[in-house]
């Protein structure tokens, strides 16, 4: 617990941190990666490149500043980040490397702004904060590793199968080397790929949707090949059917609740595999619940998972499916292979939906989360009926 003097001094940087974070944790990450090039083997260099981890961290910090009072507030996104953290192998070690980084950080970037007992209470408000962090990931890499079927760090996959959903995006079915039993996982969660392609000096780990339903003796993850992704690339050129993967093992609080409601899975690109593995578990598990399935792509040449869905809603009368092409190909045209040509508006998600009281589920790219977020919200869907999953650092829909 923090004293109300330390509280109080923290409080007192939170206009610092909204104008400056970014600069922070710019400097903190380049310091790290130059004293520690080792951790480099963890953290996702897409995300550095692009800033988007820069920010992310940026906004951890200004939230923790915010409810310093209140860290209750924040323990859900803590235990997010946490499932990633256990999944990456981020150890208790770690801390003190980052919070010593950290607050030199904030020391150089703020200069003499950043009095002595502003860096003493960040250095005790930090210490807090990793305990808190170090005792949940504790819970999740002994949960990882007692569970049936479980395993501790990174575990040898066999890839049995290797598919083509779509011009971008391609499914992958491992099964464990060592040929015992795989842990069950939730739908919605993700399994975490390392990898170290030829000419690169360290290892890239990447996240991955679990694209169907627990129970096999495989997982399966589908992946869209980016343009400029190491990993992704890697995977689709490289990667062979016989070659093996380093997993480790699914995580993620991104899942489906056990509840009779409605639900309403809405996604954008390559953000299907989440939704797809919850619409598989609902046939499975759940056959009587009403189930409407969104979703939006650019045309059917990147619609990946396309004939699976279609199977699903053809077989399942509790499933309807709509799909949204922005710029359908003169194929779709003539094929009328969808639902509404453009994006998501409001009326016409309000037209297909059964009820604001049903449970709603997203996921997609940043600027189709937002749209959707925006569109719940002015339907009155209540807050807590709104579940979302982010690719990348988690960031705010607002």
């Amino acid at each position: 617990m923090l004293n109300e003097k330390t509280i109080e001094i923290i409080k007192s940087t939170v206009p610092v941190l909204e104008v400056h974070g970014t600069a922070i944790t710019t400097h903190f990450y380049k310091t790290l990666f130059t004293k520690h090039p080792e951790l480099l083997n963890i953290f996702n260099h897409a995300n550095q490149r692009e800033g988007k981890q820069q920010t992310a961290l940026a906004n951890t910090v200004y939230a923790a500043a915010l409810h310093i009072d209140k860290l209750g507030a924040i323990i859900p996104v803590v235990k997010q980040i946490a499932q990633k953290h256990r999944a990456l192998g981020v150890l208790p070690e770690h801390y003190p490397i980052v919070g010593e980084t950290l607050l030199n950080s904030i020391k150089e970037v703020l200069g003499d702004a950043a009095t002595d007992e502003i860096i003493g209470a960040w250095g005790e408000a930090y210490g807090v904060i990793a305990d808190a962090f170090i005792g949940i990931e504790k819970d999740m890499y002994q949960e990882a590793k007692e569970q049936a079927g479980g395993w501790e760090g990174f575990r040898s996959f066999v890839v049995t199968k290797k598919v083509a959903e779509s011009d971008c995006i391609t499914s992958f079915y491992l099964e464990p080397e060592d040929g015992k039993a795989i842990a069950s996982f939730l739908p919605g969660q993700y399994l975490t790929v390392r990898v170290h392609p030829e000419g690169e000096e360290y290892s890239h780990i990447r996240h991955y949707s679990l694209s169907d339903a627990a129970g096999k003796s495989y997982y399966r993850i589908s992946v869209k090949r980016e343009e400029h992704g190491v990993v992704s690339n890697y995977l689709h050129k490289d990667v062979q059917t016989g070659s093996i993967l380093e997993i480790s093992a699914p995580a993620g609080e991104f899942v489906l609740d056990n509840k009779e409601t409605p639900v309403v899975l809405i996604s954008g690109g390559v953000g299907i595999t989440p939704m797809i593995s919850m619409l598989n578990t609902i046939v499975k598990e759940q056959p009587e619940r009403e189930v409407v399935f969104i979703h939006g792509a650019l045309n059917s040449s990147v619609h990946g998972l396309k004939a699976e869905l279609q199977e699903l809603t053809e077989k399942h009368a509790n499933i309807r499916s709509y799909v949204a092409y922005s710029e359908p190909t003169q194929q779709d045209l003539e094929e009328k292979a969808y639902d509404k040509e453009g994006f998501m508006d409001l009326e016409w998600l309000q037209s297909i939906i059964p009820s604001k009281d049903a449970d709603f589920y997203f996921c997609g790219p940043t600027v189709f989360m937002k749209m959707i977020n925006s569109h719940l919200k002015a339907l009155e869907v209540p807050a807590e009926n709104i579940h979302f999953e982010f690719f990348g650092p988690a960031s705010s829909l607002e």
